[in-house]
């Protein structure tokens, strides 16, 4: 897949193509539909297959104050676009300036001059342009002005009330509700960062943890602890239970952190096993329980004993 940070990246002659265009945060099962009919109609018509998308995220420019967390970073995103068949990601730096354009000026300098399009699929809810002014009619028209098809995709519902959405991912993700999260993402919600050096707390209690930089990439779940997986830097998955939060039992601790447990973890010799400094994954694949204070180290271990087990059986460990 080509990756392209600005329009003058992208060679004269690109395309023709099949484009849509999306901030498409967490690449959920609603993203991947509309990805999979671009990459599909490239394929059947002979046209390259193209995305667009925005960074920073619109909302960090205009309302930098209240913006919303993204589910995925930039890293992981291009990595979904490969995997589902994407021959392009245009990722365009977005500013004040570049919304300023009208919806007219945006297809036919982005769509039109530079990616060539045929087709257009977009969602049908789908808003572009300066204040978001233009929407799926305004796409049509713009479409038959300037030659090329719009194929709309309706939203794909994640029950009776709730459309599959980025914003529905953030609500269930800030519940603590993993599992539902993970089936509208339609894989495990996953986090990417460095391991660093944290307080050796774990490891003093008999449970040594990787611990996820606070530079780390993806949206941080509810405080809680968590069963999942850590991929390291050579792909093998390690199973895992992760506590998410600021560590209540122990004073003066008030900084939320992302603690990883990897279950079956050799002690000794470290050397053997040695996460620091490598750069991770973590799927969080089930909650196991809300972060409460214990009162005392020894219930505290005694719930991590059981956090471990509870953790095996979840993830179909508790058999071997």
């Amino acid at each position: 897949m080509e990756l392209y940070r600005e329009l003058s990246e992208v060679p004269a002659d690109f395309g023709p193509s099949v484009v849509t265009i999306g901030n498409f945060d967490g690449v959920h099962t609603g993203h991947a539909e509309v990805l999979g009919t671009v990459v599909r109609l490239a394929r059947e018509n002979k046209l390259v297959s193209a995305a667009i998308s925005f960074d920073p995220h619109p909302s960090q420019v205009h309302r930098p104050e209240s913006a919303h967390i993204e589910i995925m970073g930039q890293q992981d995103r291009q990595r979904f676009f490969r995997e589902l068949g994407l021959d392009c990601y245009l990722l365009i730096h977005y500013t004040l300036e570049f919304s300023r354009q009208s919806p007219e000026e945006f297809v036919r300098s982005v769509l039109v001059e530079t990616l060539n399009a045929r087709y257009v699929v977009i969602g049908d809810d789908v808003r572009f342009g300066h204040k978001n002014s233009g929407d799926l009619s305004t796409m049509q028209q713009l479409g038959e002005k300037y030659g090329f098809t719009v194929v709309a995709i309706a939203d794909l519902m994640a029950d009776e009330t709730h459309r599959t959405s980025s914003t529905r991912i953030r609500e269930l993700l800030e519940a603590g509700n993993v599992e539902e999260a993970g089936r509208l993402l339609g894989r495990p919600h996953l986090m990417t960062g460095e391991i660093i050096h944290g307080e050796a707390r774990g490891r003093e209690l008999g449970f040594p943890t990787a611990n996820m930089a606070f530079d780390s990439s993806g949206y941080v779940p509810a405080d809680g602890v968590y069963a999942g997986w850590l991929i390291d830097e050579n792909g093998t998955r390690h199973p895992v239970a992760t506590s998410v939060g600021t560590n209540p039992t122990f004073e003066g601790v008030n900084r939320r952190t992302v603690e990883a447990h990897v279950i079956g973890r050799p002690e000794e010799p470290v050397e053997n096993f040695n996460l620091y400094g490598q750069k991770v994954s973590l799927e969080f694949t089930h909650h196991l329980r809300p972060m409460v204070a214990y009162t005392g180290v020894e219930a505290l271990i005694e719930q991590m004993n059981q956090d471990v087990d509870d953790a095996k059986r979840l993830l179909g460990l508790d058999s071997e």
